[in-house]
């Protein structure tokens, strides 16, 4: 343990140290890769798949702001529509405004999980982002994860329905309205998306809820409660809403979830229980009861 905990250490000096430029690094990883997800999938502009524009929206993302390399990503999602065809790219564009209004009025913070939950969905491995939010974020990171989860499916369903959505545009009146029919029941009346982003942000908030409860080793109980639940939520909601979501599937990513929660509680808030002490202090108007809790240091085990 002694070297995990040596390791700790150096990777928390050498993030302080080197934060200003670790942070760009990661944002530029974080828009390439959203970037060449949604080439992949739905490249329908082939403008926009040029290697040339993806490195320039990438370098663009390492220093601009996180919630403006969002927009800048639900533009060009929104451009490969339009190739696709008109009627997909006004449909999502009204639901990216919807989202960006909530998005921005409760949770402009958690930039990120928009970027992050799609990618994991593309990855398949969804439920690692509940845990990563749930750990790190607010109760309304929620918003974001579901924001995210929405962002998905609507790419989804343009690559699956690519060729019978580019084939039956038309000029017609008639034509275009029965189409702005089908897409938005493609996109919108989704019962796998519903569930998905249902339970996704449920998980998010039970998590953040019971990682803040006062009793020892909270963030694990939360990382096990949250699973389970999560599990519970998915095998109910498959059968109310008679969705294939995969649980077996499901099963993998949160057992991947589980293991990424336990590295996160690792390196953001290991403590030793054992030597917690309760603090009882006043002032002229109030008293205060406190729990402290000791991290965890290299030189622990030496003083044992």
């Amino acid at each position: 343990m002694e070297t995990l905990y040596s390791l700790k250490e150096e990777v928390a000096k050498i993030y302080s140290r080197y934060e200003s430029y670790i942070l760009p690094v990661i944002r530029f990883v974080l828009v390439l890769i959203t970037m060449l997800l949604i080439n992949k999938n739905i490249g329908f502009m082939s403008k926009l798949k040029n290697p040339a524009i993806v490195l320039i929206v990438a370098l663009l993302g390492s220093f601009l702001p996180m919630n403006a390399s969002v927009i800048l990503i639900a533009i060009i999602i929104t451009a490969h529509l339009y190739e696709l065809s008109l009627e997909c790219a006004v449909i999502a564009l009204f639901v990216f405004m919807i989202m960006f209004f909530i998005y921005f009025r409760f949770s402009p913070d958690d930039s990120a999980a928009v970027l992050l939950t799609p990618i994991c969905f593309f990855l398949r491995i969804p439920h690692v982002i509940p845990v990563i939010m749930g750990l790190s974020g607010s109760p309304l990171s929620c918003i974001s994860v579901a924001c995210g989860v929405v962002t998905y499916y609507i790419i989804d369903y343009a690559k699956t329905n690519a060729k019978a959505i580019g084939t039956g545009s038309s000029p017609e009146l008639t034509q275009a309205i029965s189409g702005f029919k089908t897409v938005i029941n493609g996109m919108l009346k989704n019962d796998e998306m519903i569930l998905m982003a249902a339970v996704l942000a449920i998980t998010t908030v039970i998590i953040y809820v019971v990682k803040r409860l006062e009793v020892d080793h909270a963030w694990k109980i939360a990382i096990a409660g949250g699973s389970i639940i999560e599990v519970i939520l998915l095998i109910g909601g498959n059968s109310i809403l008679d969705t294939s979501v995969s649980v077996g599937f499901a099963l993998v990513s949160i057992l991947l979830a589980v293991l990424i929660g336990l590295i996160m509680e690792f390196f953001m808030f290991h403590v030793d229980f054992s030597r917690a002490e309760n603090v009882q202090f006043q002032d002229d108007e109030y008293y205060y009861y406190v729990r402290a809790l000791p991290k965890v240091y290299v030189n622990d085990s030496d003083e044992d």
